[in-house]
């Protein structure tokens, strides 16, 4: 009886988190823009997005009515991104910067600030980044944008006339990026076993120990980790090995695409994988990704 009504449980929390996910489907990738662009990154932009559905989800529970979606959530994701700027780097913040003269605003954006990189507004002050990306980039009303960084309109509109400066200024600049030739290495050839399809030679590469994250989906680590590639064994995907946001990773392109639909990010430890992340169920990310060949 106690297992029969453990499962029930589960299955009811697994059905709630479901309807949930297609509750607020359609506010994924606009939420995955800002953060990105905030951290710098499509990658830490989705764990700040994996974050905010993680704390709605809980507070969902809790609350008598179901909130405004959008700005709730942007809120959500707007302080969970600054607690990981503020671990990172108390001084890129800027967050009680001084209310400077806001005669230069306006209230259209420069083209330049839109089309900017995602990497180029890691040039800005945390403050500035989040004004300029969701007024110029993202569309919000210079209201919405105040409420989802908790400050004035008048604050937002100094920001801006900073932000939009400090960005353009930058716009010719470009990360540095090193990169390590035996993790390159380490990755070319577990791309290469991948591509031939030699599932003894990709199982080989990976730790006793190695942690599985199909992101947004499921978890997994150890010998459990050896059954997700069951399912590529039945696809047509491809991996190279690209730069992503000044770091190596895997490209995954399914075929009949021309450009890569998802990434894979591997962590290695003296040539052996200990950690896999799939972002297959988050394929949103490709369209912000700043991809080189490596």
């Amino acid at each position: 009886m106690t297992r029969v009504v453990g499962d029930h449980a589960v299955g009811a929390l697994t059905d709630a988190r479901e309807q949930f996910l297609a509750l607020i489907a359609d506010f994924r990738p606009e939420l995955h823009r800002y953060c990105a662009r905030l951290t710098g990154s499509v990658i830490e932009g989705e764990d700040i997005v994996q974050e905010t559905l993680a704390k709605a989800f809980y507070a969902l529970s809790l609350a008598p009515e179901v909130p405004p979606l959008r700005p709730w959530l942007f809120r959500i994701a707007h302080n969970a991104a600054i607690d990981l700027l503020r671990r990172h780097d108390r001084s890129a913040l800027d967050l009680h910067a001084e209310i400077e003269s806001v005669a230069g605003f306006e209230d259209r954006p420069d083209p330049a600030v839109v089309r900017a990189a995602l990497a180029q507004f890691l040039c800005l002050p945390a403050t500035q980044r989040s004004a300029v990306i969701l007024k110029d980039v993202l569309g919000h009303s210079l209201e919405e944008t105040a409420e989802t960084m908790g400050t004035t309109v008048m604050a937002v509109k100094a920001a801006l006339v900073r932000g939009r400066r400090g960005l353009l200024a930058n716009e010719e600049s470009s990360q540095a990026v090193a990169t390590l030739a035996e993790k390159r290495a380490a990755l070319a050839r577990y791309a290469a076993a991948f591509n031939d399809r030699d599932w003894d030679a990709v199982r080989a590469l990976v730790s006793d120990d190695c942690r599985l994250d199909v992101v947004s989906k499921s978890q997994r680590r150890g010998k459990a980790v050896g059954m997700y590639f069951g399912r590529y064994e039945k696809e047509d995907v491809t991996l190279s090995v690209v730069r992503l946001d000044g770091h190596l990773t895997l490209a995954a392109t399914v075929a009949g695409s021309e450009k890569p639909t998802y990434f894979i990010v591997i962590e290695l430890d003296r040539g052996q994988v200990t950690s896999i992340r799939d972002f297959r169920y988050v394929p949103y990310i490709a369209a912000e990704a700043a991809i080189e060949p490596a």
